[in-house]
């Protein structure tokens, strides 16, 4: 095997990774870049439909539609509309299993971590308070469940509580209020198949309907729910990167966005008798290795997990790096952001793969299927596969330690409750700073990393770098946040590339100029965030002056992420243009005619400075409107 596989990958924010993995004597997605950098320029555009035998057709001047007769714009959108349908599918998938566990934990008299979290949603949700937790908790669950079981012609009850009032009403106006969310899916895909809807401008308004049930339930709902099993974020002090792999201990890396699966096998291996075990084979202990969303969850509330979980290591292109150390000894993945480029890199380091959820098997992986009522008996299983594993490897395999990559103080746990409370349960220090202009405006850079956006993590931390030099607080969730910390923007002496009055702020208050919101699922988080400054305010949330960015979004989540933000009203900047070059009609209703929809509007820059000259630009026109 040579000693580097080759030298010619992809540029990275993280220049220590960036040289590790150019070093490796393994491939790796960042070698395969190069390889696949000459692009199909009909599918840039999403000019091409392979929907039925007749095709696949591609739309070129001279052939302005498809041997159906479908227009550009109907193809275009036809294709935008099924993937926003497969990546609401994604989280409803995640918010039904949460919430399915929730109930299990309720009938098993299981423990309630987030007492105030539930009784939240008791509140918000109009149900009898009790000292009953499980009680409180089984009903809060069958709420959720009936309204994802609706049809999609019959609202969703939720809907107008977890909504601003006035969105709600904006929504209601334009008849995009969703039905039940698992039926929205169904509906979304058969309206966008062979032959049947061709009016572009529905099926674009159908993706802003699956937007809301995406982002009420998928996004906002799942965190919720996730807090009151296993505990509310609280803000502190954490390492983030390869630094946080311990080779003394059996080391297992996640990878996917469902927390609650994992709660039963984090406790057991906490457990005196796991600790012996490990032991027994020669490791100090066993340590969960955060990678990818759920990584980034487990981090959120790190401080109900210390005795078990190391750190966040990096996100989802960080994690061919993550395994390439050795010292990782086997993978549980369960949803996303589970690279197949992992599986023979496993396969050559000897990593045991364990897939609990089958949407996420891979070829060469055991699939453990997560069951409630299971849950210990598959809790052993996977312990005494992943204790098999550490024993034949271990000693087999050469250890490529990055002892000095990211941080010790990364500032994490922060959410809507953990900010409310450091605030001094008041928005108003942080609408008298924004007042005052030391504050300009928030920024939430959301979302995924990719390879394409001018290298792995390159736009989203130039991008955060230039926003906050303009004195826009930045807030982040998904693994944008994994490049962000790890590249150090998210510690206290960040502070010094930030503009003077937000370097002032960040000093006083001993915090960073970007705030570790967590997951992608997190964006829900930051939606809240939005809701409450604007309740305080008395305005909606179009007004507010607020702008989100995806500058490097990858999946169709992340579009389905987007149309949340767009139906919510809010500016949304991305890196790269969605395939939709080749439809003018969709490109003019996304980029200008949103405005007067929604209030929303999408920017497309792929360069950092601009794309913050805009965005900062947005924010003093919100705040000339503010009279501020």
């Amino acid at each position: 095997m040579n000693e580097c596989y080759g030298c010619n990958t992809c540029k990275s924010a993280d220049k220590p990774l960036e040289e590790f993995i150019a070093g490796l004597p393994m491939e790796t997605s960042h070698h395969r870049v190069d390889s696949q950098k000459t692009k199909c320029g009909f599918g840039l555009k999403g000019v091409c439909c392979r929907l039925c035998s007749n095709g696949p057709c591609r739309i070129t001047p001279t052939a302005p539609r498809g041997i159906c007769g479908a227009t550009t714009d109907v193809i275009v959108t036809r294709n935008l509309l099924r993937a926003v349908a497969s990546g609401s599918g994604c989280y409803i998938h995640v918010v039904e299993n949460t919430v399915r566990n929730l109930k299990e934990t309720a009938l098993a008299k299981g423990t309630v971590k987030g007492e105030n979290a539930l009784r939240l949603l008791v509140h918000e949700f109009g149900l009898e308070e009790s000292d009953d937790l499980h009680k409180m908790a089984e009903a809060v669950a069958d709420k959720v469940l009936s309204d994802l079981y609706k049809p999609d012609y019959e609202e969703m009850e939720l809907i107008e509580k977890l909504a601003y009032a006035p969105r709600y009403k904006k929504w209601k106006e334009l008849g995009i209020l969703p039905g039940g969310a698992k039926s929205e899916v169904f509906a979304g895909v058969v309206k966008c198949s062979t032959n049947l809807n061709s009016d572009p401008v529905n099926m674009l308004m159908t993706c802003l309907r699956l937007g809301i049930s995406t982002g009420l339930y998928g996004l906002t709902l799942t965190n919720l729910l996730n807090d009151v099993m296993l505990g509310e974020p609280q803000i502190r002090m954490a390492p983030v990167g390869l630094n946080v792999i311990d080779p003394d201990y059996i080391n297992i890396m996640i990878t996917g966005h469902q927390h609650s699966i994992f709660v039963d096998l984090q406790e057991r291996l906490a457990s005196p008798e796991a600790v012996e075990k490990a032991k027994a084979a020669g490791a100090k202990g066993f340590k969960l290795v955060g990678c990818t969303c759920v990584g980034q969850d487990l981090q959120l509330r790190g401080v109900h997990y210390t005795d078990i979980f190391d750190g966040h290591a990096g996100n989802n292109y960080t994690s061919e790096a993550v395994l390439a150390t050795g010292a990782i000894d086997a993978v549980l993945s369960e949803f996303n952001c589970t690279l197949p480029g992992i599986e023979p890199i496993c396969e050559e380091l000897k990593i045991k793969q364990i897939c609990l959820d089958d949407v996420a098997k891979k070829a060469n992986a055991d699939l453990m299927q997560f069951s409630f009522g299971k849950r210990e008996e598959i809790s052993s299983q996977v312990m005494d596969a992943i204790l098999a594993s550490y024993k034949e490897r271990r000693g087999q395999v050469t250890l490529r330690l990055l002892p000095e990559h990211g941080n010790k103080n990364t500032l994490t746990g922060v959410s809507e409750g953990s900010l409310y409370d450091f605030l001094g349960k008041s928005w108003k220090p942080l609408l008298d700073l924004i007042v005052s202009g030391k504050i300009k405006g928030v920024a939430g850079v959301v979302g995924c990393s990719n390879l394409t956006a001018l290298g792995h993590d390159v736009c989203t931390v130039e991008l955060t770098k230039e926003l906050i030099k303009r004195d826009i607080i930045v807030l982040s969730a998904g693994c944008s946040s994994g490049g962000i910390e790890n590249c150090g923007l998210m510690t206290p002496e960040a502070a010094e590339l930030a503009g003077d009055g937000l370097k002032e702020v960040c000093k006083s208050l001993g915090i960073p100029p970007v705030l570790n919101f967590g997951p992608c699922l997190a964006i829900g988080r930051l939606e809240m965030v939005a809701t409450a400054l604007a309740k305080e305010l008395n305005i909606d949330l179009p007004q507010l002056p607020l702008v989100l960015s995806a500058p490097q979004w990858l999946e169709e989540q992340a579009l389905a992420d987007g149309m949340f933000g767009a139906a919510l009203g809010l500016p949304l900047h991305l890196g790269q243009q969605p395939f939709i070059a080749g439809s003018d009609l969709t490109v003019k209703v996304l980029t200008e005619d949103l405005k007067d929809i929604t209030g929303g509007q999408v920017i497309v820059e792929l360069d950092p400075v601009k794309a913050a000259d805009k965005l900062e630009q947005i924010i003093e026109e919100k705040r000339k409107g503010l009279q501020i």
